[in-house]
Formats: C-alpha cells, sequence, structure tokens
C-alpha cells in the first residue's frame, strides 16, 4: 500500500476513497493544535504544524473531498480533548454550537477564533440510541451545562479546540449545512474501552453519518523536539513507525491486535505521557473494524487513515 506523503499523493488518495454515503468509513485524523490558526508561521516553513504546514494543507483537501464524495447527513466527531467517566456526553447544543477555548499562553487572537456551526436533536438523540443499545451509558448535554474537567482543567461548554482549529480549516469558519455533535471519549483511556465505544456507533456509517476521531501520532509537550521529524529522537521514529504500520494492516484482526500492543511499544510513553492523544484511534478502529483501511496521510505524526473501507 503506498503512504501518501506529498500533496499529490494524498490528493490521489482521497480520490481514490473507497465508500459510499450508504457505507461512509470512520477516520482517525491528525487533529493537530492551536498552532494551525496562530497568527504565523510558528518553528519555521519546515514546521508541519503551523498555519503553512504540511498539516493545515492536507486538511485543506481533505474536508471538502469528504463533503463531496459521500455527502454526510451529520457528522459525529471524537476529540483528544474531551473524556469522561463511566458515562459518555453527546452534545446538543441547537442552532450554533458553543467553542470551548480549552488552551493557555497562546495570542489573543487564538482566544478570538470563530467557528460557526450548528447542532441538532435528532443526531444527538440517535447517537445516544446506538450506545445505548450497544450496552454504554450515554446522555445528551445542553450548552447549559459544562461538560466538566477532562483531565486538563478546563470546564465549560462547547467544541474544544481539537475540533474547532481543523474544522475551520476543513470546512471554513461557518459551516451550518451540516450539523455536528460530538461525543466524549471513555474517560479510563483503555483501548478496548474506547475501540467498544466506536463499535458501538458504526451502525451510523450506513445512515450517511461521518464520524470523525482526532488525535495526534506524538503528543509530548515536555518535548518540543518531538512535534518535528527533524528534531525528534529516535524513539519518537520507532513509535511512529509502528504506529503507521499497525493502522496500514489489511487484516481487521490482525490490525485490532497491533493497534492494541502500541500501548506496550518501548516508545509510547516517550511519545505519549498521558494516553489520551492516541486513544482516538481506537475509537475510529472500532468503528471501522469491519472492513479494511485506506491510508490518507502518512507523515511523521500526523496518520490519518480510513476505517472500514
Amino acid at each position: 500500500m503506498a503512504l501518501p506523503k506529498t500533496q499529490a499523493d494524498w490528493r490521489k488518495a482521497l480520490h481514490d476513497l473507497p465508500g459510499s454515503p450508504n457505507n461512509i468509513p470512520a477516520f482517525f485524523f491528525a487533529h493537530g493544535s492551536p498552532l494551525l490558526a496562530y497568527p504565523s508561521q510558528v518553528g519555521g516553513s519546515d514546521n508541519n504544524h503551523g498555519p503553512t504546514g504540511l498539516l493545515a494543507s492536507f486538511l485543506k483537501d481533505f474536508g471538502p473531498a469528504l463533503l463531496q464524495k459521500y455527502k454526510p447527513k451529520g457528522i459525529v466527531v471524537f476529540s483528544a480533548h474531551w473524556e469522561t467517566h463511566g458515562q459518555r456526553l453527546v452534545t446538543d447544543y441547537g442552532n450554533e454550537n458553543p467553542l470551548l477555548m480549552d488552551y493557555y499562553g497562546f495570542p489573543p487572537e487564538l482566544y478570538q477564533l470563530k467557528f460557526k456551526s450548528r447542532s441538532d436533536s435528532a443526531l444527538a438523540h440517535r447517537v445516544v440510541e446506538v450506545l445505548t443499545k450497544a450496552g454504554q451509558r450515554a446522555r445528551t448535554i445542553p450548552k447549559t451545562e459544562s461538560r466538566g474537567e477532562d483531565g486538563r482543567g478546563f470546564e465549560g461548554p462547547g467544541l474544544d479546540h481539537g475540533v474547532f482549529v481543523p474544522f475551520r480549516i476543513m470546512f471554513g469558519t461557518e459551516f451550518t449545512e451540516i450539523p455536528i455533535v460530538q461525543v466524549s471519549i471513555d474517560g479510563s483511556l483503555s483501548p478496548e474501552e474506547n475501540w467498544a465505544l466506536g463499535k458501538a456507533v458504526a451502525p451510523l456509517r450506513e445512515e450517511g453519518i461521518l464520524i470523525l476521531s482526532g488525535g495526534l501520532g506524538i503528543h509530548n509537550l515536555r518535548d518540543r523536539g518531538a512535534f518535528a521529524a527533524s528534531t525528534a529522537r529516535p524513539i519518537y521514529h520507532e513509535f511512529d513507525k509502528a504506529v503507521h504500520e499497525a493502522v496500514a494492516i489489511s487484516d481487521g484482526a490482525d490490525r485490532k491486535k497491533a493497534l492494541a500492543k502500541l500501548t506496550k511499544h518501548a516508545g509510547f510513553r516517550a511519545a505519549h505521557p498521558r494516553e489520551e492523544h492516541l486513544v482516538p484511534i481506537y475509537v475510529a478502529g472500532g468503528a471501522g473494524e469491519e472492513g479494511g483501511v485506506h491510508v490518507l496521510m502518512r507523515e511523521y505524526g500526523l496518520p490519518t487513515v480510513a476505517f472500514g473501507v
């Protein structure tokens, strides 16, 4: 399987995406960080995470390609930045989704970002229904209720920056044609529990709903050198290679085993001092357990893959 690393490669991979509006793959995507919306390029022109970097360029192609190919009726999104214990929460925010500026230490401009989108009660309740049917505890949450602390100390209602920062690039700053609801990941951060969560929402794929699950292949804020291939230590490259090799396995059972083994890899704790940014790959993998894979982006720390093709 070719592993796309250039714009020409990923555009071909997006063009060749399998599936239909009645069988939409589930996607794990590199959702980046607030650096994608930074007022200027950070760390030089080779920084993949900046506003003119590789990830931003990919996301600009990724969003429109999904809309054109699958014409989704709604988007259900999971983010590394919202986890709850014991019960899954599903946003039911009405005509406009609020934004939760869940970051600190950035320029004032980043606290004025806009992304206008809407929710849909019918979709939110349908998500709760499929989760409940699969044995998951779940309920909707209105904009009058805080999402609660998620391990990082931020509180309030709203889509977090793991959603609105990449979605602004993927879909534009005003995107109200298709409703968006966000679902919390399992706060145990267990691969098994989050795989089961993804499997629970899998029926939505046959109902015209696009499932997006965002995280990162490498996420160590204690070591800024980890975010660039040119400065990352060998242990990061070894883990990154293991991630990309695992997601590219065509056999579903073998792929699931390889993904589960990532948390036992020698480089796991270096790449992920806390598991939350890898966990969304298990949600997407569970949602697309039945079927193959289609790799869209193969770049250090930025895997993006369609599961269930």
